[in-house]
């Protein structure tokens, strides 16, 4: 019956900070989706060579928005994926860094992994194989849930983190007051289109309907309230014609 079912692709952009739990977000959508997904991390698609700060010139710039992710690789990839459905030969190095556990509730857990189950059920009855990819990142720019943070608590989890795995190899750490310096004006510079106040104010125009905004506080508590509204936004999404076919 499988061969006879037609596939259609959802993708899912989920934004934010440096540190805000998109990364980890996506990894526990992933785990309720029947389908299982592959994500994008976009950190895989970071310049090997990364330009110096105008403003530090000691600094090596890895936040701005115009240079800090490859972007015609970036966008191939994902030409490539709507194209096909399927990811062209690419590798991660997400699983060297270091990784964040905070759980979601079991009860909230299982209502949506019955929920997605009978999603993929329903459409397999229409004769549709959905295939599903996550993308996460923090210089999205299309249709996506967003994950929004406060500044203290951004500059205290990437302080803590510091460490980074570098796509051709080796590691980056943080120099002192980097956060402050490079990480929170770069957020600043690529968000300022998307919101009155980066920080606290409301989504301007349009985007208060392309932007599911979440703002998830600490621990499982938080986390799992973003992981609730983040499934609900993406059957919500799906019901209303999100997804297309692979030709």
């Amino acid at each position: 019956m499988s061969a006879q079912l037609r596939r259609k692709l959802v993708v899912v952009g989920i934004g934010g900070a440096s540190c805000s739990g998109k990364t980890l977000l996506a990894k526990h959508i992933r785990n309720v989706l029947p389908q299982g997904a592959t994500i994008i991390h976009q950190d895989d698609f970071c310049p090997d060579k990364v330009p110096y700060s105008s403003r530090y010139p000691d600094l090596q710039d890895w936040d701005d928005p115009e240079t800090c992710i490859q972007w015609p690789e970036f966008r191939s990839t994902l030409q490539e994926i709507r194209h096909t459905g399927n990811l062209p030969k690419h590798a991660s190095h997400d699983h060297l860094n270091k990784q964040v556990k905070v759980q979601v509730a079991k009860g909230v857990y299982d209502k949506w992994r019955r929920s997605f189950e009978t999603l993929a059920e329903d459409q397999a009855q229409q004769g549709i194989e959905l295939v599903w990819f996550l993308v996460d990142g923090f210089v999205l720019y299309y249709d996506k849930i967003f994950l929004r943070v406060p500044y203290q608590v951004l500059k205290s989890r990437r302080e803590e983190r510091q460490v980074y795995v570098l796509q051709p190899g080796g590691v980056w750490v943080d120099p002192p007051e980097y956060f402050d310096k490079i990480v929170w004006p770069g957020y600043l510079k690529a968000h300022n289109e998307l919101f009155q106040d980066v920080e606290k104010g409301p989504l301007k125009g349009a985007w208060g309907d392309k932007l599911v905004l979440l703002t998830p506080e600490e621990g499982e508590a938080g986390m799992t309230n973003a992981f609730d509204k983040a499934c609900e936004a993406i059957i919500d999404g799906y019901r209303k014609g999100a997804g297309s076919f692979i030709s």
